[in-house]
């Protein structure tokens, strides 16, 4: 996990160290409606290789933002979900949610 001295002084700057990736913020978005496998999020997240989802993932959990979870079966079977602290990023996904659809609108009326 960051320390409070690796992140930037600026609080946009560390949103955006800690979510500023495509694939964070869509890796977010299906986390919360509820606990993925990551067979899961990989169909979910189209155009996202194996090798670049495993890596957000880890980082996002070494973040504190993810849960991993995994069961001791064969094949083994692992579970994401999102902390306290990854939940409380979805005032922040309704807000571009919210911005998205207001500028897609925007563009349907020109």
């Amino acid at each position: 996990m960051k320390t409070q001295s690796d992140l930037p002084p600026c609080p946009v700057e560390t949103a955006l160290t800690l979510m500023g990736d495509r694939w964070k913020i869509l890796i977010v978005r299906d986390l919360l409606t509820g606990t993925k496998r990551f067979g899961e999020l990989k169909k979910s997240l189209d155009g996202v290789s194996q090798k670049v989802l495993t890596q957000h993932l880890r980082i996002m959990e070494g973040n504190g933002l993810v849960n991993r979870k995994v069961y001791a079966e064969v094949p083994p079977r692992v579970e994401y979900s999102l902390t306290e602290m990854g939940r409380s990023l979805k005032p922040v996904h309704d807000a571009m949610w919210q911005w998205g659809e207001e500028y897609k609108s925007k563009l349907a009326e020109v």
